[in-house]
């Protein structure tokens, strides 16, 4: 894929979703999107984490209200039979230790996961 050839359009991409009802630093936040980023990528077929790799690992970081919609939407992630990684915290800084912070979804088709998230605000 040569990045000077015009628009880029990615088959790929994860979705990581944040609960807004914590407060998180800058910083936390950043830790926690990373964690799951990650954690998320290592539960992805070997051919979909790939092609993902070669687009460029795109990412959206997308918010939620709360840990209940989080939930809901791990569930309905499943169901679609997405990889995906619910992130509890160790509770050694800003929160409580077992504090679920965030969702990672995908690496996947972005076909697949605009119908799950996007209605979700990007963050």
């Amino acid at each position: 894929m040569k990045w000077d050839e015009g628009p880029v359009t990615f088959e790929y991409k994860q979705c990581i979703v944040i609960r807004m009802d914590l407060c998180l630093s800058k910083g936390k936040l950043a830790a926690q999107v990373a964690h799951a980023a990650v954690s998320a990528c290592e539960h992805a077929e070997q051919t979909i984490r790939d092609a993902w790799k070669m687009e460029g690992q795109k990412k959206v970081i997308l918010a939620v209200a709360n840990l209940e919609e989080l939930r809901e939407l791990e569930e309905e992630a499943k169901r679609f039979g997405l990889p995906t990684a619910m992130i509890t915290d160790a509770g050694l800084t800003e929160i409580p230790p077992g504090t679920i912070t965030a969702l990672g979804i995908g690496p996947a088709k972005s076909e697949e996961l605009d119908k799950l998230t996007g209605h979700l605000k990007l963050l």
